[in-house]
């Protein structure tokens, strides 16, 4: 039986490792100081790193059968979908929620002089998941019936979508999609899923047409060249990375001033630029392992809850890595979404550490209760003789 538990530990350090070299050198700029070991080891990315390490061995040690059976008030599970909801509300109101690069989607909490960031997406993104597998799990025969099944669900995640899309689509899309993906494996009906489809398809176009900003993102990704200077700038210069490619790590220069959000949604064209096509294959070789070894983990899952846990998590990580890599090299519109684990950002790299450890803990307690089926003592029927009865002398 492999170590899978232990390959996403590696891969997630191994990732988080080249966040914190990559986006110091994505923040460098001309005339800055040297980065050095030492400024490496106290930098930010480097705390939130530690804090992210942190929360996947925290994680990996908890007793995720405890989840499978809790109910009633003691399971914390709806509590942590009602937390975030209500964070990602305060978020939208002025005066509490933090306006970072154009958009109110943070909370920002000032200790004195060192202000701490908080995104309650992040939160609400992993919630969904771990609410959806665990009403699914326990109400798998409700979910073929609309009303009392499938309503329920949909309501909720329409309303935690509704909440992220105002400032986020790129996260609300991704929660939407995953929870249908997670609601026909749980065992709702197809049809019933896709006629809620289109009213969905409907309100993100609605939600872009309404948004003049997002409008000139459409239109930059159809012809970024019609304004390299303007609306198309951001993916020009994405692709001008992308291009140089291989100058080797602190020599990029489009971090100097061309490439915005190059520490965060834009963080891989930096790394194609300074790395070249090996840090691209590396970069995609990590996620790979995290895959493969969340389906080795999800073929071995006797529990609903536990396969439905494992393909959210691991659906909502491949998929977005695939939409932040696909909108850098300009094959879908500009959405501010991450890269997992590598984008600035300490929320995400916290939240995503602690749903991979999960997956550490679902491993060794599959291992465990291998061992206890291995310890068993196996019973050996006594034989029963078939043949027939002799005849009396």
């Amino acid at each position: 039986m492999p170590a899978c538990g232990n390959m996403i530990q590696c891969a997630v350090l191994a990732l988080l490792g080249l966040a914190v070299v990559m986006v110091n050198s994505a923040a460098m700029s001309l005339g800055d100081e040297p980065v050095t070991l030492s400024s490496l080891l106290t930098s930010r990315p480097m705390i939130y790193a530690a804090l992210a390490v942190a929360a996947l061995l925290v994680a990996g040690r908890l007793d995720v059968r405890r989840l499978r059976t809790a109910r009633g008030p003691a399971n914390p599970i709806p509590w942590l979908l009602l937390i975030a909801m209500a964070l990602c509300a305060a978020a939208l109101l002025p005066g509490v929620g933090a306006v970072i690069n154009g958009s109110r989607r943070w909370l920002l909490l000032d200790l004195g002089g060192f202000k701490l960031t908080f995104q309650p997406s992040e939160l609400a993104k992993w919630a969904v998941v771990l609410a959806l597998a665990w009403w699914s799990a326990h109400r798998a025969g409700a979910l073929r019936h609309f009303v009392i099944g499938l309503l329920p669900t949909l309501v909720v995640v329409g309303v935690v979508c509704g909440l992220v899309v105002m400032e986020d689509l790129g996260t609300a899309v991704l929660i939407g999609g995953v929870a249908l993906c997670l609601l026909i494996a749980g065992g709702a009906r197809l049809w019933h899923v896709a006629l809620c489809i289109p009213p969905a398809l409907g309100a993100v176009a609605v939600m872009i047409l309404t948004s003049p900003y997002r409008v000139q993102r459409l239109i930059s990704f159809l012809n970024p060249d019609a304004d390299p200077q303007g609306s198309g700038y951001q993916l020009t210069q994405s692709l001008v990375a992308i291009v140089a490619g291989n100058r080797g790590v602190g020599n990029g220069l489009q971090k100097l001033g061309y490439l915005p959000t190059d520490t965060s949604d834009f963080l891989f064209a930096v790394i194609c630029e300074e790395l070249g096509l090996g840090g691209a294959a590396l970069v995609a070789l990590f996620y790979g392992v995290i895959v493969w070894a969340s389906m080795v983990i999800l073929h071995r899952c006797r529990h609903t809850f536990d396969r439905l846990l494992t393909l959210g998590v691991m659906l909502t990580l491949a998929l977005q890595a695939v939409m932040n890599m696909m909108v850098v090299t300009g094959l879908v519109p500009t959405k501010g979404i991450a890269l997992p684990l590598l984008s600035a950002g300490g929320t995400g790299w916290l939240m995503t550490a602690a749903a991979l450890g999960l997956l550490v803990a679902l491993d060794r307690v599959q291992r465990i209760e291998a061992e206890e089926a291995a310890a068993e003592p196996v019973e050996i029927p006594r034989a029963v003789s078939i043949a027939a009865p002799m005849a009396p002398a």
